[in-house]
């Protein structure tokens, strides 16, 4: 049978280990580029909708170019409740000093699941197709799914936003699959997480 991470090849996404996930992205000159934005937008999306069709996804989805081997700034991720969000050319611009942890799943590497602490709140500058800038504000789980795109286009992965020590579990032993985000309790200050219990 399968894994995750082999259902995921088999529907086009690019896997750990690629070189692709490792640099940052190249920015979008918008609106100069713009076709080819949207095209890399397109690509997402049909991406997304594959993937979507054959695993449930409670707590949102987010895709991010690198992740369809194509290394340009552009991600697009669906809220839970189905809205859709294109970020081109994002950065974070400002973060809160809360954080939390919650386990995340990334489709380059789709049989773990791994602890993550992100602040709580951030707000990511992003360009428009015709090139204007924006700034918008993000909480709790969107602004989990936001960022961690982002980290997508700056050549990161989750892993490594994870407390010390932490380990990634096997997804077969996690079972928040299928369920929305926990929010609602304490949110603790950013430097005095990394004492915190799981």
């Amino acid at each position: 049978m399968p894994t995750p991470s082999q259902h995921m090849i088999e529907l086009g996404i690019t896997q750990e280990g690629a070189a692709v996930l490792t640099r940052p992205a190249v920015p979008f000159a918008l609106p100069a580029e713009t076709p080819d934005a949207l095209r890399v937008v397109e690509r997402l999306r049909a991406t997304m909708s594959r993937v979507a069709s054959v695993h449930p996804f409670a707590k949102g989805m987010g895709m991010a170019a690198p992740q369809i081997g194509v290394g340009r700034a552009a991600a697009v991720v669906r809220a839970p409740d189905g809205a859709e969000l294109v970020l081109l050319n994002p950065r974070v611009v400002a973060e809160s000093p809360e954080v939390d942890e919650q386990f995340e799943g990334c489709l380059s590497f789709f049989d773990v699941r791994g602890l993550v602490r992100r602040p709580s709140r951030i707000e990511v500058a992003h360009q428009e197709v015709d090139g204007r800038t924006t700034v918008t504000g993000f909480r709790d789980g969107l602004a989990r799914l936001v960022a961690h795109e982002v980290d997508h286009l700056e050549g990161r992965l989750y892993r490594e936003r994870m407390p010390p020590g932490a380990e990634v579990i096997p997804v077969s032993r996690y079972r928040g699959t299928g369920t929305g985000w926990s929010y609602g309790g304490a949110v603790r200050p950013a430097d005095q997480s990394a004492a915190g219990g799981r």
